[in-house]
């Protein structure tokens, strides 16, 4: 199973809105099979699994992180593979959430004579599925906020430099982050200060198929995306979420650079994130990673859109009272209501040390 789960992380990225998911077939205790899920349209894990173990799938026990599928969607079911494949055993780390299998495949295998476990407890087929759970079960995207900061707390310096906090390390693997989300979302304040690409910049594409960029998505009320800025230049999609008060003439002027424009009501000079996030599901983008600024994190801690945090927090005092922290927004009015986080890690990347946990 911990080979299968491996597998099922080489997925992640590539096959959204289907989820991430490992397969490996077994027979007198060798590996006969392996696959991973690949693109929308294309084989499920198990049946590239079964594809190579060919006829040694006969009699042999198939080892999968997520209940096998059992509906006609743009692949055939996969539990009709297994049971003609000859499978006899069939160890599965979750059942799958989505209301048209949710324990039916696991029947399904049942019926037809296969002897099937199902794992207990498994935290980490569920991290790797954790955003299709949530957008699977309620249309919504899992929301992701990024960043990085010095031990004191700041993420630039008063005078707004702020290349670089993090180390060399720590950027690669935010790279990987970015590969494994549909969307990167920034807000206006982060684009006028950094310009930055948003663009993924590490290993071999997303689920090791052709290189494919995540949406990119700037919290833009009042349109001050400039023209030339580096999000509008880069291959793939930018989505820029302004207001509707935005004058006819700038819309047409970012739509003939590419840019994807999507209105929405803004209060307070802000745009509507909720509406956002539900907008952004509706165009079947199931994760999505913030990386600031402040106001949009603060936004989204203040009306609690947020899943999941990972924080890069690197050993260096920068001080200053006018030097920003990551999360503005209203916050909490006292320690006691702060949000805190579950399920806490902590990870290395040379000096800097990264926390990630789930929103209690």
């Amino acid at each position: 199973m911990q080979e299968a789960l491996s597998l099922a992380r080489l997925a992640l990225g590539g096959v959204s809105p289907n989820p991430a998911v490992g397969a490996v077939i077994v027979r007198e205790g060798e590996i006969v099979g392996r696959g991973y899920t690949q693109p929308p349209g294309q084989a499920h894990a198990e049946v590239v699994a079964l594809e190579q173990a060919g006829e040694a799938a006969r009699g042999a026990t198939l080892y999968v992180t997520l209940e096998p599928c059992c509906h006609y969607g743009k692949t055939p079911p996969c539990t009709e593979a297994i049971i003609q494949a000859g499978v006899s055993e069939v160890h599965i780390a979750m059942i799958d959430p989505n209301p048209v299998v949710n324990g039916k495949g696991l029947e399904a295998l049942k019926q037809a004579g296969i002897k099937v476990t199902v794992e207990e407890n498994n935290d980490e087929a569920r991290e790797i599925v954790e955003a299709y759970i949530k957008f699977i079960t309620t249309g919504i995207p899992f929301v992701t906020a990024k960043f990085a900061m010095s031990l004191d707390g700041k993420i630039a310096a008063s005078s707004g430099d702020s290349k670089w906090i993090s180390n060399e390390s720590s950027r690669s693997y935010s790279h990987s982050l970015r590969n494994q989300h549909d969307a990167i979302m920034a807000g206006i304040n982060t684009v006028l200060k950094d310009d930055p690409r948003l663009t993924v910049r590490c290993g071999n594409g997303r689920g090791g198929t052709s290189h494919k960029q995540p949406v990119r998505v700037i919290v833009d009320s009042y349109a001050r995306t400039p023209l030339n800025a580096q999000v509008l230049s880069e291959s793939g999609q930018t989505i820029v979420a302004i207001g509707s008060e935005v004058s006819s003439r700038r819309k047409q002027h970012l739509l003939e650079i590419g840019a994807h424009l999507l209105e929405l009501p803004v209060v307070n000079g802000f745009i509507d994130l909720k509406q956002l996030i539900t907008e952004l599901g509706k165009k079947n983008i199931t994760s999505i990673m913030v990386e600031g600024g402040g106001s949009v994190l603060g936004s989204l801690f203040d009306q609690h859109l947020v899943d999941k945090v990972v924080a890069f927090i690197a050993p260096v005092i920068i001080g200053g009272e006018r030097a920003k922290s990551p999360v503005g927004g209203q916050g909490a009015d006292t320690v006691a209501q702060a949000f805190r986080l579950d399920n806490v890690k902590y990870t290395c990347f040379e000096d800097d040390i990264m926390i990630s946990g789930y929103m209690r």
